[in-house]
């Protein structure tokens, strides 16, 4: 049973609002081994998703409260506001738990980056190239005014119109920095993430498979029909679809397709020596990958979530290199960041960054903090600096 000044000590805690009195109790509590597995129980119900695939290390959290107990001589006068959250970042970080503050975190350099702004664009079959904004409601129509489809805030609809009207080809492209979701018109709905590209039909023909292509990452919730097989096609690789929900990823810059099955059933078939490779079925938890070169396929069991996790708006990292991550911030941020220390490219990293909440410059912040990663800010850049 754990006392309730412990227990209000923690919430409080792992809430960001706890005074030293509170860390001193704390780090007493924690120097008993088996006050240490109940305080792992509490943050892993708080922080379930990430701390899924690492494990914290409560002798560094205890070190971190030691330290910053002693920073302060009188244990009865709470810390200021900034400075504990500064300290509960690094306590945070080290037990692998993500970049939890918010925007009330603070921001170590003076300098902060301003996102390009780039606009998500709809091409019609006719060539015509319309501006799509987020917070707009309206009709799709082709240049004789038919209309096509609808838009509702950050989604277009193709579902429930006229089947009579003649299929066109649209191209949707969401820059970097940018989500956009789809609902086809069999029902299928499509979440396309930043820089990704969808090429469908304004309609299905019934006497055909219904067919996309994808360049990017997309979630699919297709829409069930076992006489209209579903195939992303995603340049050198077609997806074929039984009734399923799934993340597909193929960037240019990637080294490999990868699709992630959370339900149902699909395949991978590679184009390989000038011919379509064997069908490769994955099992729901699973992730296929396709190496772009070799045209080999490969699966294992993975942890969904960490894949999909960028609908909630979050980038999850779980041992991914330096090289990777810088990647997917300046997908998600629109931003530029340039490495010059390449010595950690392909170091591995742990980190949880909720995009929605936290800016570019919190995100590197966190990095110096946990990981002693030193960056400046120049020209609207971020450089990370070699080592001294």
């Amino acid at each position: 049973m754990v006392p309730k000044n412990i227990e209000n000590s923690i919430v409080k805690f792992l809430s960001q609002s706890a005074d030293v009195e509170d860390l001193n109790l704390l780090n007493t509590w924690l120097e008993d081994e088996n006050n240490q597995a109940v305080f792992k129980a509490y943050v892993n119900t708080q922080f379930a998703l990430n701390i899924a695939m690492h494990d914290p290390d409560l002798e560094k959290v205890r070190q971190e409260l030691i330290k910053q107990i002693k920073k302060n001589t009188r244990p009865i006068v709470p810390l200021p506001m900034m400075k504990f959250m500064k300290y509960a970042a690094i306590a945070l970080l080290f037990l692998g738990l993500g970049f939890l503050l918010k925007k009330e975190s603070v921001i170590t350099t003076e300098k902060v980056i301003i996102p390009r702004e780039n606009t998500i664009t709809l091409q019609l079959g006719n060539g015509q190239v319309q501006v799509i904004s987020e917070n707009e409601n309206g009709n799709v129509t082709t240049e004789n005014g038919e209309v096509v489809g609808q838009q509702s805030g950050n989604q277009l609809s193709y579902a429930n119109l006229n089947t009579s009207v003649e299929p066109i080809m649209n191209t949707l492209t969401i820059p970097r920095g940018k989500r956009f979701e789809i609902l086809l018109s069999d029902s299928t709905k499509v979440y396309l993430n930043a820089g990704s590209v969808l090429t469908y039909p304004s309609v299905f023909l019934d006497n055909k498979p219904r067919e996309v292509q994808l360049v990017g990452e997309a979630f699919f919730e297709v829409s069930h029909n076992k006489e209209r097989q579903f195939v992303v096609n995603s340049q050198e690789l077609d997806v074929r679809v039984y009734g399923t929900k799934f993340n597909m990823a193929n960037y240019p810059e990637d080294e490999a397709y990868e699709v992630v099955l959370v339900d149902g059933s699909v395949s991978m078939n590679a184009m390989g020596e000038g011919k379509r490779q064997a069908e490769n079925f994955l099992e729901p938890g699973n992730k296929g990958r396709v190496d772009k070169r070799h045209k080999e396929f490969s699966s294992q069991k993975v942890n969904t979530e960490l894949y999909t996790s960028w609908l909630q708006g979050n980038l999850v990292f779980r041992n991914e290199t330096f090289e990777n991550i810088i990647r997917k911030l300046e997908r998600h941020y629109n931003v530029v960041i340039i490495n010059n220390n390449k010595a950690i490219a392909n170091e591995t990293f742990n980190a949880t960054v909720e995009t929605e909440y936290e800016t570019i410059e919190q995100v590197f912040s966190y990095f110096k903090k946990a990981y002693d990663v030193d960056y400046t800010i120049i020209e609207n850049k971020i450089i990370v600096n070699e080592n001294k």
